[in-house]
């Protein structure tokens, strides 16, 4: 008896509903074209904001930080594997990010899981906007403090649900910075004035801000003239930085404390010495020139206005990330379909990442698109459109 073939059910139960995901091979360097499933296909889905995964800066910086350190670390940072080289992106970051201090961790998925259970326990309530990121929602189990959602971007939400939770011995409110579905960008600074009436401690998770939002890519604390106001910011290096990794900025209380406490820190080794240098050179990248964030956000408004013109629906989406509004899974599938079948990578995203009925392409931009790039994929979406009859 296979006591595991309930799962085969589950599968296919997933292809009839045009829910299954589809997951291909990638056999070249991350850019504007890549090859995929032995095709060269236009990548309009990777997170590689400004081309930084395969910049010959950040290639020759892992270069030498392998040399100089070698593949690893060799243990977790708490015991023999804190490298020279960690601190100085710490503190790099910390500059960059107009904090007092910075701590890195495996990723950014690993910072929420550390930070969270870390400032809240079972006797405090979050307050999570309705559409945070899945590594707040489990950061938030893991904390065990009752959980809160207010209504997405909604500060008045967020006011009543604070009202009706002053007991509390500790309140936290926990928002994406840009929302990685929609591209929508949370109001941080009326949130932070319901959270200041409420003494409330206000995090940032700003996965999809860092390199994109604000001042050379500083992220939307900086973006909304913020910075020093709020207490967490959670950042990751796998998206517009171009590496792997995620990072806690805030107080120098706050980084001390998780060194001695938090959980992933303590209990899984750190970045390779390769993500470090190449993470480090990324930032010194964005400190001498915004030229790369600026070509990102040109390219953003061109490809939106396009699809607009062309009758599709982009959503409310306020950065570089451009949801092109299906609705049904399996339509929505289709045109990924059809898109990569004329040499455009555009995934479909469906349930469970967003809600049912909710399916689209998430088109993500980049600022090593040119303009001939742009209107290769337009060309794409507006044949695949018309033939679904989605335009």
């Amino acid at each position: 008896m296979d006591r595991l073939g309930f799962l085969v059910e589950e599968v296919e139960a997933l292809k009839e509903q045009g829910l299954y995901n589809t997951i291909r091979t990638i056999a070249s360097a991350q850019g504007a074209w890549f090859e995929v499933d032995g095709r060269r296909v236009l990548n309009l889905c990777s997170n590689n904001y400004l081309g930084f995964a395969d910049h010959p800066r950040l290639k020759a910086a892992a270069k030498r930080a392998i040399d100089a350190f070698g593949v690893g670390p060799g243990a977790v940072r708490s015991i023999s594997g804190t490298q020279s080289l960690h601190l100085e992106l710490e503190q790099r970051l910390a500059t960059f990010k107009g904090t007092e201090a910075t701590i890195l961790l495996q990723a950014g998925f690993s910072a929420n899981l550390a930070v969270l259970p870390l400032l809240v326990g079972p006797e405090d309530v979050i307050f999570s906007d309705e559409l945070n990121h899945a590594s707040i929602i489990d950061g938030c189990r893991l904390s065990r403090a009752k959980v809160v959602r207010y209504t997405h971007s909604d500060p008045d939400s967020l006011r009543q649900q604070l009202a009706d939770h002053s007991q509390a011995r500790r309140r936290l409110v926990v928002t994406d910075g840009v929302f990685s579905m929609d591209g929508d960008i949370a109001p941080l600074p009326a949130l932070l004035e319901v959270a200041a009436e409420f003494d409330a401690l206000t995090m940032v998770d700003d996965a999809h801000g860092e390199g994109v939002m604000g001042a050379g890519g500083r992220g939307i604390v900086d973006h909304y003239g913020l910075v020093g106001r709020i207490d967490v910011e959670v950042g990751t290096l796998s998206k517009a930085f171009g590496v792997m990794g995620g990072f806690v900025s805030g107080s120098a209380a706050l980084i001390e404390y998780m060194k001695q406490r938090g959980r992933p820190f303590l209990f899984s080794t750190g970045l390779t010495p390769a993500d470090t240098g190449a993470a480090l050179e990324a930032v010194k990248i964005l400190e001498e020139s915004d030229e790369p964030v600026r070509r990102l956000w040109e390219n953003t408004h061109y490809f939106r206005s396009g699809l607009k013109a062309l009758g599709f629906d982009t959503g409310h989406s306020g950065t570089p990330i451009i949801p092109v509004m299906v609705g049904d899974a399996r339509q929505s599938a289709e045109l990924s379909r059809r898109l990569f079948a004329g040499r455009v990578f555009a995934q479909s995203i469906a349930f469970p990442t967003v809600p049912r009925g909710k399916a689209r392409i998430r088109v993500m931009n980049s600022a090593v698109h040119s303009r001939e790039d742009l209107d290769f994929a337009l060309a794409g979406f507006e044949k695949a459109g018309r033939e679904l009859g989605l335009i």
